[in-house]
């Protein structure tokens, strides 16, 4: 890409809210640290049925159906397509925040664990966006997406030590074992896989202050940037 040309970022979206789509903190320190660093962006959501809805004051799963991509629309201020029309060709590069959303409606890791599936849109955009080699963020549980459809590819989502501040330690194992290579980091940072232009960031796999997720997500966003 030309030095004065603008960057051009993909924002996947899985819904909206920690336990049921996409973490709203993560997705607007994605968009805020987007705009900051003068790229333009665009956010697609694939249109399908959440796998279930969760009430977030008592956590509790609901009696109700929403759509991902509807819900979607919540963070992205209506301005949101189907992820069925994001093309590879027409961006330099994507970035997939987290949230339980990403491991239960871009694909089904909450449920399977280590024999999940990808949704069928989603793995298409990595894939493309892999061969095109361009860069492709993702955080916090989103890593396991990259980790399930780029063979041998290098991730983190924080520490692979369980304790209080890293809760989900269990999910580094559990990349390893789906032949990716899961690699230590703390909040603020992130990893650059170089080979295969993957960069990560931990965010609220950690039990850390919300400047801290913000602070690595920028880290990321950068990186994602500097790799166009």
């Amino acid at each position: 890409m030309a030095s004065n040309a603008v960057p051009n970022v993909a924002v996947v979206l899985s819904g909206c809210g920690v336990y049921d789509g996409s973490e709203v903190h993560e997705a607007s320190a994605v968009l805020v640290n987007l705009s900051r660093n003068n790229a333009e962006y665009k956010c697609f959501a694939p249109d399908i049925k959440q796998m279930h809805v969760i009430n977030h004051l008592t956590g509790q799963e609901m009696k109700e159906e929403r759509n991902v991509l509807i819900e979607s629309g919540r963070i992205a201020r209506g301005d949101v397509q189907s992820l069925e029309k994001l093309s590879a060709e027409n961006f330099d590069a994507v970035i997939f925040p987290g949230g339980f959303g990403a491991a239960k409606n871009l694909c089904n890791f909450a449920v399977k664990g280590t024999d999940f599936n990808v949704n069928d849109q989603v793995e298409r955009v990595i894939k493309d966006f892999h061969t095109f080699k361009k860069p492709i963020g993702l955080c916090c549980i989103a890593p396991v997406i990259a980790a399930k459809v780029i063979s041998s590819c290098e991730v983190t989502v924080g520490m692979d030590a369980e304790d209080s501040k890293w809760p989900y330690a269990d999910t580094a194992h559990a990349i390893g074992s789906i032949g990716a290579a899961h690699i230590n980091k703390n909040v603020n940072e992130c990893h650059v896989d170089k080979v295969n232009k993957l960069v990560t960031t931990p965010a609220f796999m950690c039990n850390a202050k919300i400047y801290e997720v913000h602070d690595g997500i920028g880290e990321m966003v950068k990186a994602v940037l500097q790799l166009i």
